[in-house]
């Protein structure tokens, strides 16, 4: 998959930390991290270890996320990139799947098909302010953040992001999705689906519904992409691709 080739540019060399101070021979994505963990904890004192300050290696981690975040949320806020991708692609909710599903049996599922890529065009349209938030989250990182996320579980990464992120990442996208989704006339298009599909009382409500169900869909997505690039990179060589991982990785 292109994002899953592309990806791996970023955090790749976070999580290669061992790699700085172990030999050059191929080690386990496991001795990687153990090897990591024993530096990160040695650094936690506020020292140096391996000519390395707790700024460098923080920073180090910073350029890596950074990098990875960007690559994610440029994929996917790319033309088509919610829309064709096979899993972030975002389906119509509630009865407008129910009833597209019939419909494109005897050709009339026009309009929820037209409804459907523009929820999606919404989500792309969102991810200048998903990178934008990611950029301040990896930003107010700090060394202890970093030597959670080296030391931490496999989606240590993911839960942070997760953590700091999805709430106030969730509002700000909202009105992103809402004034995208009104652009392109999409509730217009709901309230006409409602009534050629018998569900005319549910109208009112679909304003709201389609506009959390797109933010919804657009973290899900995101968050995917994140999980699936921390796996894939732990189990990949470090790629320095800034001064700073090149010094603190090289």
């Amino acid at each position: 998959m292109r994002m899953m080739k592309s990806a791996a540019i970023g955090l790749a060399a976070a999580f290669g930390l061992a790699l700085a101070i172990a030999a050059p021979s191929p080690a386990s994505a496991q001795s990687i991290f153990d090897k990591a963990g024993s530096v990160m904890k040695g650094l936690g004192g506020g020292g140096s270890a391996s000519a390395l300050s707790t700024a460098e290696v923080a920073g180090g981690l910073k350029d890596a996320l950074r990098v990875g975040s960007e690559t994610v949320t440029g994929n996917l806020g790319a033309a088509d990139g919610f829309l064709k991708d096979p899993v972030a692609h975002i389906p119509l909710p509630g009865w407008m799947k129910s009833a597209q599903s019939i419909l494109r049996f005897t050709g009339q599922s026009g309009l929820l098909d037209e409804i459907e890529v523009r929820m999606n065009r919404a989500a792309e349209g969102s991810m200048d302010e998903a990178k934008a938030m990611f950029g301040d989250a990896i930003q107010a990182m700090t060394f202890e953040d970093a030597k959670e996320i080296l030391t931490g579980p496999d989606d240590s990464a993911t839960r942070y992001f997760q953590g700091k992120m999805t709430a106030p990442l969730g509002d700000k996208m909202r009105p992103i999705v809402e004034r995208e989704l009104a652009a392109t006339d999409a509730f217009a298009l709901y309230d006409r689906a409602a009534a050629a599909n018998g569900a005319a009382g549910l109208a009112p409500q679909g304003k709201t519904l389609m506009i959390d169900h797109a933010v919804d869909g657009a973290l899900k997505g995101l968050f995917h992409y994140i999980a699936k690039e921390e796996a894939a990179i732990r189990n990949n060589p470090a790629k320095r691709v800034t001064p700073l991982l090149q010094k603190v990785f090289g």
